[in-house]
């Protein structure tokens, strides 16, 4: 029997809630498919600060490098805003992208039929959506030196400064068009080229690889324009490759296409050790502990996890359709709730999709 070793971060806000859902699902779904898991929780940021003063414990961070793969909730609590940036839960994310080296986040974004009507964009729009967001993690602006706030001459004056090496930009490109390759073959490389020199070198590298992969097509565009193609017609893209600042943006605005930000997964992966997995979705500290969340996202994070980092095909397709089970089944939680539906709470939803399993 095959043993894998997960490490849970609950998180934050409605964190534990969702995780308690997915650990549920999980169980059940390798008992029938014949493999092991074991779990172990950690604390990552702001229950990590109230637990030892850091957002990301180093006992926390070789957990996660020891694992086989790791399934992140949430961070994040207006609690910690008045702290210095070093000690607030999102230091604490990005330290554990940084310590496991994982340059690739995965953010896929497609249409579920049961919910084309949550969408605040017409159906005609939005019907048939199915495309993957490659984003890449540890540089730009996020990370680039130097950075700070300065005194000068009277005024103030606060600076971050956007680098990519040609080898950070090759790196993420490649994951891209490897996926491209398994999908409908189309990657759009997004930047602002016209008036960024770090972006005239992503786009220089991007066609340097071109050639390697001739069964992709590859198409660029400019960052403010993807942002309304997104909007304008989005079936138009298959994979796009995005910079950390761009992509943090534009798969954020890609996710409300499916009328809810609590229905997205995604997969933050490194060359190699285990990937991170986690709903693109907040810590929603305005619901917590009350019942109130949308489990699905986390759900489908374990699903991507069992497929990516752990490689059970079959356990993946069977969250999956459990999740579409229940959503043609008519069963909403408040984010999603329409008309001729039952509304649900997180722990109810669970019970339905452990049902549907």
């Amino acid at each position: 029997m095959a043993q894998h070793r997960v490490v849970l971060l609950p998180g934050d806000g409605i964190g534990p809630e969702i995780t308690v859902v997915a650990r549920q699902l999980l169980e059940v779904v390798s008992q029938r498919h014949g493999f092991s898991l074991s779990f172990e929780e950690q604390p990552i940021g702001g229950s990590a600060i109230d637990a030892t003063g850091e957002p990301l414990p180093a006992s926390t961070l070789e957990a996660c490098k020891a694992a086989d793969a790791v399934l992140l909730a949430a961070i994040g609590s207006p609690r910690f805003d008045s702290l210095p940036r070093e000690k607030r839960p999102e230091t604490g994310l990005l330290g554990l992208r940084a310590g496991m080296e994982l340059f690739a986040n995965l953010r896929p974004v497609k249409i579920v039929p049961a919910l084309i009507d949550a969408s605040s964009l017409k159906r005609q729009v939005i019907e048939g959506v199915d495309l993957m967001v490659v984003r890449e993690l540890t540089g730009g602006i996020y990370f680039g030196q130097p950075k700070g706030r300065i005194e000068t001459e009277g005024d103030e004056r606060g600076f971050n400064t956007m680098t990519y090496s040609a080898s950070e930009v090759d790196r993420i490109a490649k994951v891209a068009f490897e996926i491209a390759q398994e999908r409908r073959g189309r990657l759009c490389s997004v930047d602002k080229a016209n008036v960024l020199d770090v972006s005239q070198l992503w786009r220089d590298r991007v066609d340097a690889m071109a050639p390697d992969y001739s069964g992709v097509e590859v198409s660029h565009m400019y960052v403010d324009n993807a942002a309304m193609q997104l909007v304008r017609d989005p079936r138009q893209f298959d994979v796009l490759l995005t910079g950390n600042l761009f992509g943090d943006i534009l798969s954020d605005e890609a996710a409300m296409l499916t009328g809810s930000i609590g229905m997205l997964p995604s997969a933050s992966l490194g060359s190699e050790g285990p990937g991170l997995f986690e709903p693109v979705h907040g810590s929603a500290p305005d619901i917590a502990g009350q019942d109130k969340a949308n489990p699905m996202a986390m759900v489908l994070s374990a699903a991507m996890m069992l497929r990516i980092g752990l490689k059970q095909a079959a356990a993946a397709d069977d969250l999956e359709a459990a999740v579409d089970a229940v959503l043609a089944g008519g069963f909403r939680t408040g984010d999603l709730m329409a008309e001729g539906c039952t509304q649900l709470g997180c722990r109810a939803m669970g019970e339905q999709l452990l049902k549907a399993l």
